[in-house]
């Protein structure tokens, strides 16, 4: 089992490194949903931890929908992210009608040129999922799609999430399951979905929230719990 942790700054990545996390999805503005970091932060980050760091690269919060001028700012972006230290990107463009936008998609696979890619949780605003799942699995650059399933918490769509991992069992496609996923909910999330990945964010903050500073003991007792219940040992 993998675990990922949501950083957003340097004391984030250290202490979710310290207890335990085995990636970090890096962002800022959590508030609007996560949006690129700054290059200093990549660099800062990258720096402190020697766990992979996939770095979210996202221009804006109004939508999934980008622009010509808004993925020409996400190429840049990539090309400075490149320099860093980083593992990868965190990406997710959409069409207005809640497909998957594969011409922008190219334009971002080509600008990343072999970094680790993520389709985020954009994937739970389309239209049909296991449609985008056939789509994303032309392309062998995406890695994982981090997804809930749909827009309620992933507990409760433990049966989509289920269908999702058993659609892309045959391809290089991993199933990262995250929001709303709690220690207490592992036992029965775990097998009941098969999924191989987890994503956690204000779970392992204090206060469950992420105004708090990340709390490395719940990191850890998270991933104890996820190693107790795995299928996959990794």
């Amino acid at each position: 089992m993998l675990l990922e942790v949501i950083a957003t700054n340097v004391e984030d990545a250290i202490f979710a490194e310290k207890g335990g996390a085995d990636r970090l999805e890096l962002c800022s503005a959590l508030t609007e949903g996560g949006l690129t970091p700054s290059l200093g932060l990549v660099e800062a980050v990258t720096d402190a931890v020697k766990i992979p760091v996939n770095v979210m690269v996202r221009p804006h919060s109004r939508s999934f929908c980008y622009s010509d001028d808004d993925i020409k700012v996400m190429v840049k972006d990539i090309e400075y992210i490149r320099k860093t230290k980083e593992n990868g990107i965190v990406i997710g463009p959409l069409t207005s009608t809640g497909l998957i936008d594969e011409e922008n998609l190219k334009r971002l696979i080509h600008a990343a040129a072999g970094m680790d890619i993520t389709f985020h949780r954009a994937f739970d605003e389309v239209s049909n999922q296991l449609d985008a799942l056939g789509t994303l699995m032309k392309y062998r650059d995406v890695k994982r799609i981090l997804t809930a399933g749909g827009q309620k918490p992933a507990p409760e769509s433990a049966s989509q999430l289920k269908k999702l991992v058993n659609f892309a069992e045959a391809s290089s496609v991993k199933i990262l399951a995250g929001y709303g996923i709690t220690k207490e909910s592992l036992a029965s999330f775990i097998p009941e979905t098969g999924v191989e990945e987890i994503h956690i964010g204000s779970a392992v903050r204090f206060n469950n929230s992420f105004q708090e500073q990340l709390d490395w003991l719940k990191v850890r007792e998270i991933k104890d719990e996820m190693v107790k219940h795995s299928i996959v040992s990794n």
